[in-house]
Order: structure tokens, then sequence, then C-alpha cells
């Protein structure tokens, strides 16, 4: 198969952004050719995760410049698992803006915007280069900066202002941490640097560089105390939008963590006692404010902080059953976020309003639909054999071999604050009786959509559900494919001869 297979998942993305700016006014071609072009993208992204498990890892340079004088374009197992993912998660979310997201919104190119992030995010995990993953972050935070104020109300304005200040802050950071490694490299080639860094006299420097790039990094996360900018933004946007946030725009945050501390930067102890306080910290205080929010998207909002953690955590114990436990609890937490914000996106059609006081009565009144809501609940508190459960069992068992005692204590701790939480949604949305508050004349209810329009809400929820499901009866196929992201993190040898051509490959 081409090589070029590696950047095709970009391209497909980008040549449908581009065909809908021919749409601009034509809100139903746009919707139609947005499913099509996610479509496309999974069909991408699963051959070229069969390429890359069957042959290993693959890359190609851009313009025939020779590694590492061009920019390289690299597809490890953890890339392409990502990539299926975030593809998936578009096409669900693509038939979800069928109906979702009004014409005015689309004519505002709405759709157009939504292939240009999903064509950053698979930018940012298939290069190679550290300025090429700067340039990716500023395509992801200029689409979703388009996409958080489409609609114009005061409360997006509002969020999107915080949210892009602080990645802005973010992205210079970044780039300071870029210039910092030039200057004392010469190199921008990840996989060169991965050879250059250890080798450094000054370890001191080194270890100075990389906590720049975790703050860079860490903001984009939502990690503590750098996170506020998330609860304030994420619940403002329409249903669609929100859930692409959730359940992507932090995991890129993650992944590059994954990516630049086992390639370039490996952690010393200094820094991995660093990572864990604030593991522990982002778990905290993610879980307190989650529980004490009125608004449902807002104790969703904070779910993804108290989760962020357990990610954070595993990467901080620094070894290879972490490790897998992390990359699990990463491809489990994308999917189950994209649809925790669409379920809040039907709750609020149910009820008129997304204050948990104000709801109730779901059990009975929706049977069906409240037991498709109960799966991504119960799956975010880890019940067994649910797709929560399964990364705890790695990221436990690391922390306890490892003697990190108090790190174990804060994965206990931010599974039993999710268990009271998701207890405290149940009660009160499905539950108790109905509050009989004032409806809305102009508001147009659940009940009142017609088939089309509540297949539009409903189809990408179970979609999204179907893949919970699998990996949770499934989930030795998601196991193999951790424990070799887990191998391949942490024996870069195969990911140094992929980019500079040496054929003498070592794989798992």
């Amino acid at each position: 198969m081409s090589e070029h297979l590696v950047i095709y998942p970009i391209i497909v993305h980008m040549l449908t952004a581009i065909l809908l700016l021919f749409f601009w006014m034509n809100p139903k071609i746009q919707r139609y050719i947005s499913i099509l072009g996610s479509a496309v993208g999974i069909i991408i992204g699963i051959l070229l995760f069969k390429e890359v498990w069957t042959d290993g890892i693959q890359s190609v340079q851009l313009g025939n410049w020779q590694a590492p004088f061009g920019i390289t374009m690299i597809a490890d197992t953890l890339a392409v698992s990502l990539i299926v993912l975030t593809n998936i998660v578009a096409f669900a979310l693509s038939i979800a803006s069928t109906k979702n997201m009004v014409s005015t919104r689309v004519k505002f190119g709405y759709h157009a915007i939504f292939h240009f992030l999903i064509m950053g995010l698979s930018g940012a995990f298939i290069t190679g280069d550290l300025f090429s993953l700067y340039v990716w972050f500023e395509v992801i935070i200029i689409s979703s900066f388009v996409l958080l104020t489409i609609g114009g109300r005061k409360i997006q304005i509002e969020g999107a202002v915080k949210y892009f200040t602080l990645n802005m802050i973010s992205s210079i950071i970044f780039l300071t941490g870029i210039a910092m490694v030039y200057g004392a490299t010469g190199s921008l080639n990840m996989a060169e640097l991965s050879r250059i860094i250890p080798e450094m006299e000054n370890q001191g420097l080194v270890q100075t560089i990389s906590l720049v790039f975790f703050i860079g990094f860490g903001v984009k996360s939502g990690v503590f105390p750098l996170y506020f900018w998330l609860p304030a933004s994420y619940h403002t946007p329409p249903s669609v939008v929100s859930a692409l946030f959730a359940g992507l725009l932090t995991k890129v945050g993650i992944y590059a963590m994954l990516r630049v501390f086992t390639l370039i930067f490996p952690l010393g102890e200094m820094n991995q006692m660093i990572l864990m306080v604030i593991a522990g910290l982002t778990m905290f205080f993610g879980g307190i404010g989650a529980l004490v929010q009125k608004d449902i998207l807002r104790v969703f909002s904070y779910l993804i902080i108290c989760h962020i953690g357990f990610m954070v955590g595993g990467l901080s114990l620094f070894t290879e059953v972490a490790l897998v436990g992390a990359v699990m609890y990463m491809f489990h937490d994308i999917i189950v976020k994209a649809t925790l914000f669409m379920m809040g996106g039907v709750m609020y059609r149910i009820f008129g309003t997304t204050k948990m006081e104000n709801m109730g009565g779901l059990m009975d009144n929706y049977p069906k639909l409240s037991l498709l809501f109960a799966i991504p609940l119960f799956a975010l508190v880890g019940i067994p054999p649910l797709s929560g459960f399964w990364p705890k069992i790695s990221l436990f068992s690391a922390s306890y071999t490892a003697g990190e005692i108090a790190m174990l204590v804060m994965f206990i701790f931010a599974s039993l604050i999710t268990l009271i939480i998701v207890a405290k949604i149940w009660n009160k949305a499905f539950s108790k009786n109905e509050n009989r508050i004032e409806r809305r004349a102009s508001f147009k209810y659940f009940k009142d959509f017609s088939f089309s329009e509540k297949a539009a809400y409903i189809v990408p929820i179970v979609l999204l559900v179907g893949v919970t499901l699998y990996y949770s009866f499934f989930a030795e196929h998601f196991q193999l494919v951790a424990e070799r992201i887990g191998y391949e993190l942490m024996n870069t040898e195969e990911y140094y001869n992929a980019v500079f051509g040496i054929k003498e490959v070592t794989k798992l």
C-alpha cells in the first residue's frame, strides 16, 4: 500500500472542508458531504491502522527532504488508534449535526470548520516534528474558537474569550519551549531529539525545558491549576460542539505529553514527582468541583478535569503497565465524554434546562432512553465490566507495584467521587418525580420532535454507546493494542528507525 497513506487522514478532511466551502449557502448538501467525509475518514483510519499493525510504524518525508531536514509525518500504533477513534466520534457528530445545528449556524461555515478541526487533530497525531505540532495546535485553536462562537450568544462569547486567551498563552509557552530545544540542539525532529537529548551534558537545562513543555500541554489538557477555562467554556456551545471538545480537544494535550515525555524527555525522578502531585490535585479538585455543581453540563466539564488526572497519573508512574492503563483510559474517555455531552443535549431538550434541580422522572417517561443513558454513566464510574473498569486495573496495579500508595489512593478517591456524582445525577434526573416548572412556549421540546429529528439526536448516542459496549465486552482487543502502544512508547528504537529509513526494526 502507498506510503502516502500516512497523510491521507489529513487530506480527506482538508478536501472535505474545501468542498463544503463551495456549498456555503446550502445547508442540506453540506450535511451530506460532512457525513460522507467522516465516513471516508473512518475507512482511511482503519486501513492505516491495519498497515501499521501488520508492517510496523510507517513514515513519509514530505517534499522528499530526508529526515531530519524535512517535515516528517509518522504513524505509530498510538497515532493511528487515536485517528480511528477521532473519525468515529466525528462521524457520530456529523450525523447529530444534521438536526442539532440550525441552518443559520451551518451558513456561518460550521461544517467546514468542523472538518478543519478534525484535520488539525489528525495532523497533531501523526506529525514527527515539534514545530509542525505547534502549527497543528494553532489550526485546532482557531477552528475550535470559531465553533465556540458560532451563534454569537453572550455566554458563548464569554466562554470563548477565556478559552482562546488561555490556549494562546499555552501556545506561547509551547513555542518558547520549542525555541529552547532548537537553541540547545539545532533540531526539532522528534526522532532525532530522542537521541540528542539524553546525551546533553546539561541535564538541568533539559529538565527545565521539559517542565516548560508540561505547562504548555497542561493548559490544553486542563490539569490543576490551569483548568478553570474548561468548565467556563465547554458547556456554552451547542451539544454537538461540546461533545467534540469534551471527547477530543483535551486528549490532544495528553497525547502530546505521552509523545514528548516518552520520546524526547523521559521523566526523571523529580519530574515524575511533580506530575504525580499535579495528577493527584487534578483528580481532587476536578472531583470536588463536579460534586458541588448544579448544572449537569458543568458537572460533566469538571469530570473531564478529574479524569484527566488518571491519564497524567499513569504517565507520571512511567512504567509500561502504567502507560497501558493511561492509553486505555484515554480511549475510554474519548468515547464516553463525547457521549455524555450528546446526552446532555437530549436532556436539555427533554426538560428545557440543564439545571438538575429542575429535572426528574426520566426513568418513568423515557425508560428506553434512560437505559441507553445509563451505559455511559456507569462506564464513567468503572462498574465492571464496562469500559471504565479495565484501565483502572492497570493503573491500580502499576501504582501499587511502584510503591506509590498516594497515587493509588487518589485513583481510588477519583473513582469513588465519580460514583457519588453519578448517583446524584441519577437521583435528580432519572429517579425522582419531575418538577413542574413552567414550560417555555417558544421552546421545542424533545417529545415534539419529528422522527428524523429524534433520530439525529439518538443515533449518534447509540453508535458511541455501541463502541463503549464493544470496548467493555471485548476489552482484550483494546488491551492488546494498548500493550503494543506501551511497548512502543517505552522502546523508541522502532520509531527512530521508521523516521530514518532503517529497516532492522524491533517489533513487539
